[in-house]
């Protein structure tokens, strides 16, 4: 805790000292105690914008990651379907993710419905290709032995491929939950009046620096808190399951 204060104080000292050496105006970086006023002064408006944007990065996130593990789980049934979904999957992250936001806003509407296919789009990649590593490392001598048994396909994998692949699946949600909340202010910022990115770019376009770096101060401390809650989550999760 004394190492967490000590590395904001040493920040915040770092930031005031490039505005004092520099003379950088406050319309292009704003003093500490300015931001702080800004953030309590539109505190309302701020945790209104921070509920509005959390909906769409839990939303988003669970979809994500359910749409994720069952592509992983589909890809791993059989090496066809793997061979001929792993291309796809690979070619669908070389398209910039800010290219598809004003296409999601054109097809779905300036409300939550494509912010949350942002960053559902951002969860799914992780999610999906850290599961599928974990599933197809499976132990050859484990599965030879459920063959031996006689063991289903199905059965082989709900009792030893998925169990064996957790700690993987976890990993790839613990990305997930740091990324997730990065798609939703893209939507906010393309098309959207609600919200920690449309605050910031209304902000930003009256001139209001100090109130654009209050939003993203809150938006950095949610995605923080955020990626916290997961990771508690997995861990009990994976207690739970001796993973």
């Amino acid at each position: 805790m004394k190492s967490v204060l000590t590395v904001i104080l040493v920040a915040l000292a770092l930031w005031q000292g490039v505005i004092w050496l520099a003379g950088m105006p406050p319309f292009l970086l704003p003093a500490p105690q300015a931001v702080a006023r800004a953030l309590w002064l539109n505190r309302a408006e701020i945790a209104h914008a921070a509920l509005f944007t959390g909906a769409e990065v839990l939303a988003g996130f669970v979809i994500g990651a359910t749409l994720g593990a069952m592509l992983a789980i589909t890809m791993a049934s059989s090496r066809r379907i793997t061979g001929v979904l792993h291309p796809l999957l690979t070619f669908s992250q070389t398209i910039p993710v800010f290219a598809l936001a004003p296409i999601l806003t054109l097809w779905l509407g300036y409300g939550m419905s494509p912010k949350i296919a942002m960053t559902v789009l951002i969860v799914f990649f992780p999610v999906a290709s850290a599961f599928l590593d974990g599933l197809l490392r499976t132990p050859p001598a484990a599965l030879d032995l459920a063959q031996v048994m006689g063991a289903s396909r199905w059965r082989v994998m709900r009792h030893l491929r998925i169990p064996a692949a957790l700690p993987q699946l976890a990993t790839g949600l613990r990305l997930a939950a740091v990324y997730a909340p990065i798609g939703a202010v893209i939507g906010e910022w393309v098309g959207g009046a609600k919200g920690l990115g449309a605050l910031m770019i209304h902000a930003n376009g009256r001139m209001k620096t100090d109130l654009v770096f209050a939003a993203l101060l809150v938006l950095s401390l949610m995605t923080i808190l955020f990626a916290r809650a997961v990771s508690i989550g997995l861990r009990r999760w994976l207690h739970r399951y001796g993973a």
